[in-house]
């Protein structure tokens, strides 16, 4: 056992975390994620939605500080009416950890799919929340 290791936290996600180097990209994808959109290496977490396993990684992962935008949401689709309200819970989380929050930017559909596919690791969620899909670029530790 170790201290302060929050107890929803796998062991495969801490130890592929430590692996990461500066700009490698972790996938948190909610249950409607398509396989095709992922990498190889994925961690399991259907019991747990992404604000929550957002906190906890975010104890842990930097985000990038040398890029505009660390952090990448999948853009509602054109015509669709769904305003991501868990956006606003990410960002909340986000100030929690980083001086300037997520930085985020959202791009579109296809775009998000192909982005993920070259993450480093994806964990796959248990979140129902549309749009809720995000990708962290880790950055260093100063």
């Amino acid at each position: 056992m170790l201290k302060n290791i929050p107890p929803q936290m796998p062991p495969e996600l801490m130890k592929a975390m430590l692996e990461m180097g500066h700009g490698d990209e972790l996938l948190l994808c909610d249950g409607n994620y398509p396989k095709f959109g992922c990498p190889e290496r994925c961690v399991r977490m259907d019991g747990y939605g992404i604000s929550e396993i957002l906190d906890m990684i975010l104890r842990f992962f930097p985000l990038d500080a040398y890029v505009e935008h660390p952090t990448t949401l999948m853009a509602v689709l054109k015509g669709d009416p769904y305003k991501p309200v868990i956006w606003e819970e990410y960002r909340k989380i986000g100030l929690q950890y980083e001086t300037d929050g997520l930085r985020e930017e959202a791009v579109e559909k296809p775009v998000f799919y192909e982005k993920g596919r070259h993450c480093y690791l994806c964990v796959a969620t248990g979140e129902r929340a549309l749009y809720a899909n995000v990708i962290l670029k880790k950055g260093v530790v100063k």
